[in-house]
């Protein structure tokens, strides 16, 4: 594994039952993701792209093989341990944003660094660089419902880079939004991992924003295999 790799799925399987039978949807899948780096994960629905992702981010334990994060074999650990590791190392962005909408955009970002353990201040002072950061700061005070869908989703983003993890999981992130919006959502969370040096893989049916990532996976007979645009 190169020293650079901050995410590796080793001999993945994972199978669900069906009736009577076994569904195969990973069948010894092997990636890896290197620091700074944008993969694209294009694949039609029902082939298994989300439970690659709650496998990548140790929400899901595959059947078979090895989650390595951060240098950290993770299939063997207790559940306690995932989720210290989850918590540190995972962001997760979804299609809907999950905002809590009792709270502000900037409450929102600080949610996980206090329960990280940050103070308040710690947390608003980076809650706000990073609204500064999605150019959407002066809408810190805002709830979700009196924001658009494309600042909810800059939120989400910022929210899910808030404790500055290794690596951001992301589930078809601009799915909601129309072409303009999703474009530059993307642009603004290419930015971010361009300056963190932080880890994204991003499920998206849109190829227009899949090809302006570093390189582009599918899934193929419970394979990861590249894919061409």
């Amino acid at each position: 594994m190169s020293s650079d790799t901050v995410l590796s799925l080793s001999g993945i399987d994972r199978r669900y039952g069906q009736g009577e039978t076994l569904l195969a949807i990973l069948k010894g899948a092997n990636f890896s993701l290197r620091s700074g780096e944008t993969v694209a994960l294009v694949a039609p629905s029902g082939t298994g792209k989300s439970t690659l992702l709650h496998i990548a981010g140790l929400l899901e334990h595959p059947d078979a093989g090895e989650v390595t994060l951060g240098g950290q074999a993770c299939q063997d650990l207790s559940d306690e341990r995932r989720t210290a590791i989850r918590r540190n190392s995972v962001g997760f962005v979804y299609q809907f944003h999950h905002l809590l909408p009792e709270f502000s955009a900037l409450e929102n970002i600080m949610m996980p660094q206090l329960i990280a353990g940050l103070s308040r201040e710690e947390a608003r002072e980076r809650a706000a660089q990073l609204l500064d950061y999605m150019r959407i700061g002066h809408r810190g005070e805002h709830r979700p419902a009196e924001l658009s869908g494309g600042e909810q989703q800059r939120v989400a983003i910022a929210r899910a880079v808030a404790n500055a993890p290794l690596v951001l999981l992301a589930d078809e992130p601009t799915g909601n939004l129309d072409p303009e919006t999703a474009s530059y959502v993307f642009s603004a969370l290419e930015a971010l991992v361009r300056q963190s040096g932080l880890a994204a893989l991003i499920a998206t049916h849109n190829h227009d924003i899949a090809r302006r990532m570093d390189r582009c996976v599918t899934l193929v007979d419970g394979q990861i295999v590249d894919y061409q645009i």
